[in-house]
């Protein structure tokens, strides 16, 4: 049984921090693709950062260089630390795994709430 388990959610000041972590289970972890996506309420979800098993790094745009994702292979864990945050970051924040090759093959967690107060 694959599951995504996200943590760290919570309700941070604009200009504030805040690190979510997922751990992941059932699956060969770093074989994996890694990724946080978020979704506010009356949008479409929308593309955070993703990881490669590699360790490539991919941001969605309007990140500018505030957050940051990282795994660890050894702890099945994968992490965004978000620096700067504005109004704007409140969503739900879920973690995503994509299987290396078949891309079709992808498992969500049950999300996270993060709430950036002004």
């Amino acid at each position: 049984q694959v599951q995504l388990v996200e943590s760290g959610g919570g309700l941070v000041q604009s200009g504030g921090s805040l690190r979510v972590s997922c751990e992941v289970s059932g699956i060969r972890f770093s074989m994996y693709a890694m990724g946080w996506y978020r979704q506010a309420p009356g949008t479409q979800r929308e593309l955070v950062a993703t990881i490669s098993s590699g360790g490539n790094v991919n941001y969605g745009d309007f990140v500018k260089g505030r957050f940051t994702i990282s795994r660890d292979n050894a702890k099945n864990m994968v992490y965004l630390q978000m620096n700067s945050l504005k109004p704007e970051d409140t969503a739900v924040y879920y973690c995503n795994a994509k299987h290396p090759l078949i891309t079709s093959i992808t498992y969500w967690g049950q999300g996270t709430q993060v709430t950036v107060s002004s």
